[in-house]
């Protein structure tokens, strides 16, 4: 079976997201733990010149987006890449994408969820951070478990209060701005590349609606002008804030920082801009946790379809219309990291596994064989390379999250091997997924 006949047997989704919901997931999913909270780790490696890397890593993600646009211009999928590269390159090289991809955004999930709690500890000291960054994986668990309408509602509003928030801090923050704090500045030390690897992890969100194209309106058209848009809005949010909080305090407070924008609003003096910045906090963690979650349960839900996952993944609840066991089971996952890990040990693994099935975006787009195609093929061999290289940068920037990434990529192999040995149950129509057609539509 084809293909496009095999999405069709099987797709119990509707389309309900228009344009700028589309983008506003996007960017929920990008703007949030990178700017707020992995902006420190990168200060600590950069030192003043973060922003070289910000810039740095965000040439590298548009490359990757514009590989991204191609491929969902094509055929927009509920899976994104984890379909294209099973499809264009091999079964196996599909899985271990989507594998990757689940266990980047499973990490990521857990990395917002510590962020939220350091945000939430500015307000409410004492607080055990762990506990706290495990309850609210629960909590966006339960709201993504009722509906994507309901999801993209409150991502919608997250994304608005934290672009204003961020609006807010360059423009209050710029009028205490230090130049002083620039110096030393070294834009070509090692650490700037190191810093560009950590902070391409804040980029990471650019193709989450791609993992929900089936749920887009005019998906074709939709889906790649919401791709590009939003990195070209994180983009621009990222430099003038990171311009800001480096010009108020300096690299080496920020680097020193749990929630280093609350520390930089601390430097202006106003505690009202202390809390106002550690709302937003509070609320861009939010939103990228809401979207990590949704966007790793399409995954497992888009695997399961292909008898990539045990066929219980695909299952779509009778009243919710969502993929419920795929929710839940991912948001445990995201709960139970939070408990036992560090912020940048879980950053850095999520951006190895990031890279890894972003490479493989640049290889689909590569393989694509059509006659009107948006971008010259150029720009997927440019981007390819990009990704290859920040990829080999994780040896020196944590070698550690190198480590636990090959073992992922072996126990993802291994997994892989067990399940063609078995061979799962295919997802079909059942009683309750051919009702879930009426909620969706």
């Amino acid at each position: 079976m084809g293909f496009v006949e095999n999405q069709k047997k099987h797709q119990t989704l509707k389309p309900k997201l228009g344009f700028w919901s589309a983008t506003a997931i996007s960017v929920g999913a990008t703007i949030g733990a990178g700017i707020f909270v992995v902006i420190g780790i990168v200060a600590g490696l950069a030192g003043s010149a973060l922003v070289v890397s910000m810039v740095l890593a965000g040439v590298i993600a548009l490359f990757t987006a514009l590989s991204f646009a191609e491929l969902t211009a094509w055929n927009p999928v509920e899976g994104s890449v984890y379909q294209y590269t099973r499809i264009l390159v091999s079964p196996f090289a599909g899985f271990l994408t989507g594998w990757m991809w689940m266990v980047s955004n499973t990490f990521g999930g857990a990395t917002v969820a510590l962020g939220f709690s350091y945000y939430l500890g500015v307000a409410f000291p004492g607080l055990p951070q762990n506990l706290v960054a495990a309850a609210i994986c629960l909590g966006f668990t339960a709201l993504n478990f009722v509906g994507i309408r309901q999801s993209a509602w409150l991502n919608n509003v997250l994304v608005a209060v934290n672009v204003a928030v961020l609006i807010f801090f360059v423009v209050f923050g710029g009028l205490h701005f230090r130049g002083s704090n620039f110096l030393p500045f070294s834009p070509l030390s090692s650490g700037v590349f190191y810093g560009a690897f950590f902070i391409f992890f804040a980029y990471g969100g650019f193709a989450r609606v791609a993992v929900i194209a089936e749920e887009v309106k005019d998906a074709k058209r939709t889906v790649p002008k919401a791709i590009i848009s939003s990195i070209a809005i994180s983009m621009t949010i990222y430099v003038l804030v990171g311009v800001v909080a480096v010009g108020l305090v300096g690299a080496g407070v920020l680097g020193s920082s749990n929630s280093p924008l609350a520390s930089a609003a601390g430097a202006t003096g106003s505690s009202l801009a202390v809390q106002i910045i550690s709302v937003g906090g509070l609320v861009s963690t939010a939103g990228v946790l809401l979207t990590s979650v949704l966007g790793v349960s399409r995954v497992a839900y888009s695997m399961a379809r292909e008898s990539d996952m045990p066929s219980v993944m695909c299952k779509i609840h009778s009243k919710f219309g969502t993929p419920y066991y795929s929710i839940w089971i991912v948001g445990g996952m995201m709960a139970l990291m939070a408990l036992f890990v560090d912020l940048p040990r879980v950053a850095a693994v999520s951006t190895f596994s990031l890279l890894f099935y972003y490479t493989f975006a640049n290889v689909c787009a590569l393989r694509l064989k059509i006659e009107n195609r948006l971008y010259p093929k150029v720009l997927p061999l440019v981007g390819l390379a990009l990704c290859l290289a920040l990829l080999a940068v994780v040896v020196f920037a944590s070698l550690q999250a190198l480590v636990i990434g090959i073992a992922c990529l072996a126990v993802g192999a291994a997994v892989y091997a067990i399940k063609s040995r078995f061979k799962p149950k295919t997802c079909k129509a059942e009683p309750e997924t051919l009702q879930d057609q009426k909620v969706l539509d």
